[in-house]
């Protein structure tokens, strides 16, 4: 019987799957390597079928007060501006799904599941606790720390990120290859730009080679810009690595008047790159007293904007399989088997959308969009998912 789950790693995942676990009336104790909780990046966006979860948590009324609910999810061309197409979010997503889907602040997000988890044990939290790696028996599972320390539970959790400590004796290393893509980050106050700048969407401008989303943030007091760029120039895999003004201005050169907007009015030395790596899914990612959760079981690059929403799903499922079966091994195998097929499948889709979004001509962006309707493809597979209720088997 399980009593007690150790977690590794306080992030989106880690967070989340303690809440739920502690909701379902298991004690945790969650380990974090960093002397103080907290997040960097910028946007990041929550749809219906991780709103599921978040609202179980009690979380829905939080979110909607620092969130913003965009009104449709639109595609254009790179340097016109052309809508190219649109579907649907706000009161249709809800309609559809069940759940809103939200734009917000990475950082107020982590904040808003970070005093959650601890509204439900408020000592859930272990700072200082650098994982080094596990022993696990008949009767539990030992997580061991840098410093000598250990921790003694029931199952441990590795929600440790890319570079999983956990991951790694479990599957091994994860290969991480260039994917020949940087990102760049930047968010700007809406006050610095034109009145009624751009419409409360989400907008996808496509082009050559690369492609920008621009979304609000902060109940629309924000509007976040994410720039993704091929280019042969690797830097590092940090999502606090400042880079050059003048190297973002060029990137977006010849392109439309509301990209230059947003380039030109950034704080020049608030500009962040970094370069994406690809992580192929894993085909196991648990013992007999041990698992994985988000990135360091399924990595994937951020063309879907399904990360953050997969470790959510992920923590969900994980707290009901525990209650369906009769030992630990048998309820890990069983959140996997649940899991490993649709989050590989987020993985691909991000992959094609990659190269979607990164056609060499308009007519051919064109022609794949006049194909495929993206908002119905999406509304059948990805938002409908309901982590609380679908079916485990």
């Amino acid at each position: 019987m399980v009593q007690k789950v150790l977690i590794a790693g306080a992030g989106i995942g880690g967070l989340t799957a303690a809440s739920c676990l502690l909701k379902a009336g298991y004690d945790v104790e969650l380990y974090e390597q960093a002397p103080a909780l907290g997040e960097v990046g910028a946007g990041i966006q929550m749809s219906a079928n991780a709103m599921h979860v978040l609202n179980h948590l009690d979380l829905g009324e939080r979110i909607a007060k620092v969130a913003v609910r965009p009104g449709a999810y639109v595609f254009r061309t790179f340097d016109t501006g052309e809508e190219i197409s649109r579907f649907s979010l706000a009161e249709e997503h809800e309609k559809l799904h069940g759940a809103p889907y939200y734009q917000l602040h990475r950082a107020d997000f982590h904040e808003l599941l970070a005093a959650r988890a601890r509204e439900l044990k408020p000592d859930v939290v272990r700072l200082n606790h650098t994982v080094t790696g596990f022993d696990e028996d008949g009767d539990g599972v030992t997580l061991h720390f840098a410093d000598g320390r250990s921790a003694r539970g029931d199952v441990l959790v590795g929600a440790d990120g890319v570079k999983s400590a956990v991951r790694r004796q479990i599957a091994g290393d994860a290969p991480a290859t260039y994917t020949g893509d940087c990102a760049w980050r930047i968010t700007l106050p809406v006050e610095d730009l034109p009145k009624d700048f751009l419409p409360p969407v989400m907008s996808v401008f496509m082009g050559p080679g690369a492609h920008v989303v621009c979304y609000y943030l902060r109940a629309g007091k924000l509007l976040n810009f994410v720039g993704l760029v091929e280019t042969d120039e690797v830097s590092e895999e940090s999502w606090t690595a400042k880079f050059p003004w003048e190297k973002l201005k060029a990137d977006f050169e010849g392109w439309h008047e509301t990209i230059q907007t947003i380039v030109d009015t950034v704080d020049h030395d608030k500009c962040f790159r970094w370069s994406l790596h690809y992580r192929p899914p894993i085909e196991s990612w648990s013992t007999a007293r041990a698992t994985l959760l988000g990135d360091s079981a399924h990595a994937t690059l951020p063309y879907l904007a399904q990360g953050a929403c997969m470790a959510i799903e992920d923590g969900a499922v994980l707290a009901r399989a525990l209650g369906m079966t009769d030992t630990v091994e048998d309820a890990l195998q069983l959140y996997e088997r649940n899991r490993i097929g649709r989050t590989a499948r987020i993985v691909r889709q991000s992959d094609a959308n990659r190269v979607l979004f990164h056609m060499e001509s308009m007519e051919a962006i064109r022609a794949r969009f006049a194909n495929v309707d993206e908002g119905a493809d999406r509304n059948t597979w990805l938002y409908s998912y309901n982590p609380l209720t679908v079916e485990l088997s």
